[in-house]
C-alpha cells in the first residue's frame, strides 16, 4: 500500500488481472507482427500534436469503455497492455504501455543486458504503433532508484525516440526518507540530472474535505515549473478527480481550479487520479463509479477537458515566462515583478505570462476562489493595443469585454495581449 497513492495496489491488481504481469519477455506472435507492420505504414501519416489529458488508470481492452473515455475529453487512456493499443487507436486515444518488460525490475540493481533485451522486445512489438505514447517505468521512485531507472529510460530513448519513458515524481509533501533526498528541490535536481527525462510529471492531491487547499500546493507548482523552465522540459500535473481518505469529492469548480492553476504555471499535460473508482476504501464520485456508471463528475471532467482541447492549439505554442499572485501570496510564491505583463487585478488570482512561438504575448488569469465568481479586470504594465480572449468553447479569439470578463469559481481565462 503506497503512502501517497494508496490505490497503486488496486491499479496493479487490475493490470495483473488483465494479463500484463508476465515476468518473461513476450515473443512477437504472427498477429503482433502484422499489427506492427500495419502500424508502421500508418505512422507515416502526418499526425497533429495533442495536448495530453490522461486518466491515471489501467484502461481495459474494451472499445465501448475507451470510446466513453474519448467522449470525456481524454486524449491518453492511461496504462494499457500492448494488446489494447489497437482499441485505443480505434477510439482516437493514445496509451502508455504497461508491461513486465518496462517495469519488472529491482531498480536498485538493474541488469543492463536484460533491460536492453526487454526494451528491444517491447519496442519491436509496440514502438511504431500509432497509439503508443510511452512506456510505464515507475511511480514515485526514491532517488536510490534513479540510476536503475536511467538505464532503462536510456534504452527507451535510444530505441523509441519520441516516446516517453514514463516516471512520475513524488509531490513536495513526501518525506525526505521516501525521496532519499535532503529536500524536494534536491530530489528534482537529482531526477533530471541522473535520468535525463524527456518530460516531467508529479502528483499533488490538495483539495481537503474541510474545504481547504493543502498549503504546499502552490509551492509545488512553483518548484516543478521552475525546474521545467530551467531544463526546457514539459511537465504534467496529476490532480484529484475522486474523493477519498480526507480529500473531498471534487466539485465542478475544483476541476477547473486544479486544471487552470496547472496551465497558468505552464503545464503541458494533465492527468486525473482517478477515472474509474477503486472498489476499496472510501473512494467517492470518481467519473465512473464502482458499478461502471457515470457520475456527475464524469460531466464535470468532460466540461473542463473539452475546454482544454479548444485551448490546446494555442497552449501548445506557448512558453511560460513567469507566474505571480495577487491578493494573498502563498508561501514559496511571489507577486508581480518589474517585468510582469499585469500590474494589478481585482481579487485572489494567479497569473501566468507566456510568449507564443510567433512572438506574441499571452496571459492566463485564474480565479483562486472555488466558491465565488469575480470580474477580471487586469491592468497591464504597458497599455496594449488590443486584448482578446481565447474562447474555451470555440478556440477562437473574441473580444474581452462585457460579460466575458467574469470568471467562475476556480476558472481561468487565456488572453492574447497585442502590444
Amino acid at each position: 500500500m503506497k503512502f501517497l497513492r494508496p490505490f497503486l495496489c488496486g491499479a496493479a491488481a487490475a493490470l495483473i488481472a488483465c494479463g500484463c504481469s508476465s515476468t518473461d519477455p513476450k515473443p512477437i506472435s504472427r498477429r503482433q507482427a502484422e499489427v506492427t507492420t500495419k502500424a508502421s505504414s500508418m505512422s507515416n501519416a502526418v499526425e497533429q500534436p495533442i495536448f495530453p489529458v490522461m486518466a491515471w488508470n489501467s484502461a481495459p481492452n474494451d472499445p465501448a469503455v475507451l470510446k466513453k473515455m474519448k467522449e470525456c475529453g481524454l486524449t491518453v487512456a492511461g496504462f494499457v497492455a500492448p494488446g489494447t493499443l489497437d482499441a485505443c487507436q480505434a477510439a482516437g486515444l493514445k496509451g502508455i504501455v504497461w508491461d513486465a518488460r518496462t517495469m519488472g525490475y529491482d531498480w536498485t540493481k538493474v541488469d543492463a543486458n536484460v533491460a536492453r533485451s526487454n526494451v528491444a522486445s517491447v519496442v519491436a512489438e509496440t514502438g511504431k504503433h500509432p497509439a503508443t505514447y510511452g512506456y510505464y517505468l515507475r511511480d514515485e521512485p526514491g532517488a536510490d532508484f534513479f540510476p536503475g531507472l536511467a538505464t532503462v529510460a536510456g534504452f527507451f530513448n535510444e530505441m523509441a525516440p519520441g516516446k516517453w519513458a514514463y516516471i512520475n515524481c513524488f509531490p513536495n509533501y513526501a518525506e525526505n526518507w521516501q525521496m532519499h533526498a535532503t529536500n524536494y528541490n534536491d530530489y528534482l535536481e537529482q531526477f533530471v540530472n541522473t535520468i535525463h527525462p524527456t518530460t516531467l510529471s508529479y502528483d499533488h492531491y490538495s483539495i481537503m474535505d474541510d474545504g481547504s487547499l493543502r498549503d504546499v500546493y502552490w509551492s509545488n507548482l512553483e518548484q516543478m515549473s521552475a525546474v521545467a523552465r530551467k531544463y526546457n522540459l514539459p511537465f504534467w500535473n496529476i490532480v484529484l478527480s475522486v474523493g477519498s481518505f480526507n480529500f473531498r469529492e471534487p466539485t465542478a469548480a475544483d476541476f477547473q481550479f486544479q486544471v487552470y492553476s496547472s496551465l497558468a504555471y505552464g503545464a503541458k499535460g494533465i492527468a486525473y487520479f482517478t477515472y474509474f473508482a477503486p472498489q476499496v476504501g472510501n473512494y467517492r464520485m470518481a467519473p465512473i463509479d464502482q458499478f461502471g456508471n457515470e457520475t456527475a463528475n464524469w460531466h464535470n471532467m468532460q466540461n473542463v477537458n473539452l475546454q482544454i482541447q479548444k485551448l490546446a492549439p494555442t497552449l501548445l505554442q506557448l512558453k511560460c515566462d513567469e507566474v505571480y499572485h495577487f491578493g494573498s501570496i502563498p508561501s514559496g510564491c511571489k507577486g508581480p515583478s518589474t517585468n510582469s505583463l499585469v500590474t494589478t487585478v481585482g481579487g485572489q488570482m494567479v497569473v501566468g505570462d507566456f510568449t507564443h512561438k510567433d512572438g506574441t504575448r499571452y496571459v492566463m488569469l485564474v480565479n483562486k476562489d472555488v466558491q465565488k465568481s469575480i470580474p477580471c479586470g487586469p491592468q497591464f504594465r504597458k497599455a496594449p493595443r488590443k486584448v482578446l480572449k481565447v474562447s474555451p468553447y470555440t478556440g477562437d479569439l473574441v473580444a474581452f469585454e462585457g460579460e466575458q470578463v467574469w470568471l467562475a469559481p476556480g476558472a481561468g481565462v487565456l488572453l492574447r495581449v497585442e502590444q
